[in-house]
């Protein structure tokens, strides 16, 4: 059961005068105050479309995004029954549901945004987005009243994880001051509301079958001068680290990201990886061991001596550009990954590293 908020103002004689609530004299107001600042529901949104439109005609008050790529249905009651608007969204999530990654994007551009949406994402988010938009679905309610029927079968259908909510908005006025107050009829808190419908693959951009993104961390393990150097990429230090790179199919066109510095080399991988002591690149037309190189870093780990599964992983790779550290390549909302190697799907980076490198397609 949702709580019921009070509002008092201390009087001058510092006496307690309760403020009197009344609905939002217009709900469309309230739709244009979470537009402008989702967090007024408790977390920030990133609002994607107003009044969207479904292929059955209705449409959706308010679509969001969250930082972790979870879509927002947000529905405002406007005086319809708790009947009525329970069927609504449900309605709206059976269409929401199937939105893949580019009906996402679709959704965004038609609102004419400012911004490409993997830059206003990290304007809000502070990161890139995720591989994959739409994985999960949320769906709130926004009303004033809060009345037991709409408690009660919201209630009924959270139980059964059914990811939905309504957020109660209370609208005070006060000495020509005007007040929003905010309540969730279920605890936004309890573990249980992490947890939504998860869906189905169409939820990542497209692959187009030849591009990957790899992560060459710097550190006293590794170094990107090396690696331009001697055509090669890296990674271990254990399983997690290693397994994705080495994973890597021959052929695979491989656009190099240093962490939290950018994007400096797309290059072809040209052979199987295989741990630093074994490793075997062709230098100048000539099969050298990896060992035998006059080398910057030490592509050691401590006790991998011991335990094979800490070794660093050697793939070698022919470069087509490459850049210098300090020339590295990065605009905010670009993709990255904590995994040293996976599948480059994302179209806003990949547009943005054709043209910087100069390649064709």
């Amino acid at each position: 059961m949702a709580y019921e908020v009070g509002l008092w103002r201390i009087g001058a004689s510092g006496e307690p005068v309760r403020v009197s609530s009344n609905a939002i004299p217009l709900e469309s107001q309230l739709e244009t105050l979470i537009a402008q600042d989702s967090a007024i529901l408790g977390a920030p949104l990133m609002i994607i479309g107003r009044q969207v439109s479904t292929s059955f005609g209705g449409f959706i008050d308010l679509l969001g995004i969250d930082g972790d790529g979870v879509l927002h249905v947000l529905e405002l009651k406007r005086g319809r029954t708790p009947r009525e608007v329970v069927a609504q969204i449900l309605d709206y999530a059976s269409w929401a549901k199937e939105l893949s990654h580019d009906d996402v994007l679709a959704i965004y551009a038609e609102s004419r945004q400012e911004l490409p949406f993997e830059m206003a994402f990290s304007n809000i988010f502070g990161a890139s987005p995720p591989d994959e938009l739409n994985a999960d679905l949320r769906l709130t309610i926004v009303a004033h009243d809060a009345d037991p029927a709409t408690e009660r079968i919201v209630s009924y259908l959270s139980a059964f994880t059914v990811p939905i909510n309504v957020a109660f908005f209370r609208y005070f006025e006060d000495d020509g001051r005007q007040y929003l107050a905010r309540t969730w009829l279920i605890d936004e808190s309890k573990p249980s509301r992490t947890t939504s419908v998860k869906q189905r693959s169409g939820t990542k951009e497209t692959w187009n079958g030849q591009d990957w993104y790899v992560a060459m961390g710097e550190d006293s393990a590794r170094s990107w001068d090396d690696a331009r150097k001697y055509g090669f990429v890296s990674a271990g230090g254990g399983t997690w680290f290693s397994r994705t790179l080495v994973n890597l199919p021959i052929g695979a066109r491989i656009f190099t990201h240093i962490p939290k510095v950018g994007y400096v080399g797309v290059g072809t991988v040209t052979g199987e990886a295989h741990p630093a002591n074994e490793a075997v690149l062709e230098i100048d037309g000539e099969p050298r061991r990896f060992t035998d190189l006059d080398l910057k870093a030490r592509y050691r780990h401590e006790d991998d001596d011991q335990d094979e599964t800490l070794s660093e992983y050697v793939i070698p790779v022919t470069w087509i550009r490459t850049v210098p550290r300090e020339q590295a390549f990065w605009t905010q909302g670009m993709f990255a990954n904590q995994n040293s190697a996976c599948k480059l799907r994302n179209k806003f980076t990949l547009e943005r590293l054709l043209e910087e490198f100069k390649l064709d397609e």
